[in-house]
């Protein structure tokens, strides 16, 4: 093994919880009395379009937030705009505290391995992972926005071993989704390991997390 890539979204900024699942009690919290349908369906009208509404070049974490909530208040009838810093401030602050955990596994990984991120993503990944701190730590970020290609196909993950200079079977893919992160590495026989505790697991020879810094653990 001599490569690891990292999904983003619920890998690198929870323990295997998706963005929807980590807002909707959020918003639910701030007094919106709403079914998770409807709100699912206002998270993705955000989330679908949110790059081709703003120019996110150079937008870190806390504005992508601000701008992702601000756009699904907009889509809930009645909803007060005003929520939108208590949602995206308590969204940004848990992010946080798992970035603080997740360094220094990072920064022992790295002293072994070279690291990557490979990411379905709006496109200004860099920018988040430097508002963060997170920029030091990955030799390449394979984002879906920048290079047309989105997980599970293999472009997205093939670029990110070419950056790196590793072959697929070199690599090992941690992730939370079996549909994008499981599938796409099982199709070119990469190890993976699935971080989600609430998942099936997606195939035999998928490892399982439960926490990210049990990573370090599996590859020992």
């Amino acid at each position: 093994m001599k490569a690891v890539l990292f999904d983003f979204g619920g890998t690198l900024d929870s323990d295997g919880l998706t963005w929807p699942d980590r807002f909707f009690p959020l918003y639910r919290d701030a007094g919106l009395d709403l079914t998770r349908d409807a709100f699912l369906k206002a998270f993705y009208a955000s989330d679908d379009h949110l790059a081709e509404r703003f120019a996110l070049t150079g937008v870190g974490l806390a504005k992508t937030l601000e701008l992702q909530v601000g756009c699904v208040l907009e889509s809930l009838p009645g909803a007060d705009p005003g929520l939108m810093p208590a949602i995206s401030g308590r969204f940004l602050e848990d992010c946080r505290r798992f970035f603080a955990r997740n360094k220094p596994v990072l920064e022992r990984l790295k002293r072994r391995y070279r690291l990557g991120i490979v990411s379905n993503f709006y496109g200004n990944l860099p920018d988040i992972l430097a508002s963060e701190g997170l920029d030091g730590y990955f030799d390449v970020v394979a984002e879906s926005a920048r290079l047309g290609h989105m997980k599970p196909q293999k472009e997205i993950f093939l670029h990110a071993t070419r950056a790196l200079g590793v072959t697929p079977d070199q690599c090992m893919m941690v992730g939370d989704s079996v549909p994008r992160d499981m599938r796409g590495a099982e199709g070119l026989a990469m190890s993976h390991a699935l971080l989600n505790p609430s998942a099936a697991a997606c195939c035999p020879t998928a490892a399982r997390l439960t926490t990210l810094p049990d990573v370090e653990r599996l590859l020992q």
